[in-house]
């Protein structure tokens, strides 16, 4: 089980970690799609790297995995706000979607 954890973690933060460097372009259409700042689209992607980062951390630190997979859910629950109130099709909501599952999943089980 506790591999099932880590691989969840593991794969929380490379999915992050490539979308905010190799597909920045993407976020870039989306975060101007949902009129959000710029200010706003890089406090995100600092967030988002820096718990990513804590989510790989947790593995040998585990009191990092709770706090670090919670925000991280936020943020893909508040990414789920945001494809629903542009009217996005449902498989632009699938990654983020996912990625919340995957942050609760780690979340519960670090409780």
């Amino acid at each position: 089980m506790q591999n099932l954890i880590h691989l969840s973690q593991i794969i929380i933060a490379v999915s992050v970690l490539y979308v905010w460097t190799f597909r920045f372009r993407n976020v870039l259409k989306e975060f101007e799609q949902f009129g959000l700042a710029h200010l706003t689209r890089n406090f995100v992607g600092a967030t988002k790297i820096a718990l990513a980062t804590l989510l790989v951390t947790g593995i040998w630190v585990p009191k990092l995995v709770l706090i670090s997979s919670l925000l991280m859910g936020m943020l893909m629950l508040s990414a789920q706000y945001f494809h629903f109130k542009i009217k996005n099709t449902f498989i632009k909501h699938l990654p983020s979607l996912i990625l919340l599952i995957l942050c609760i999943f780690v979340a519960y089980s670090s409780i």
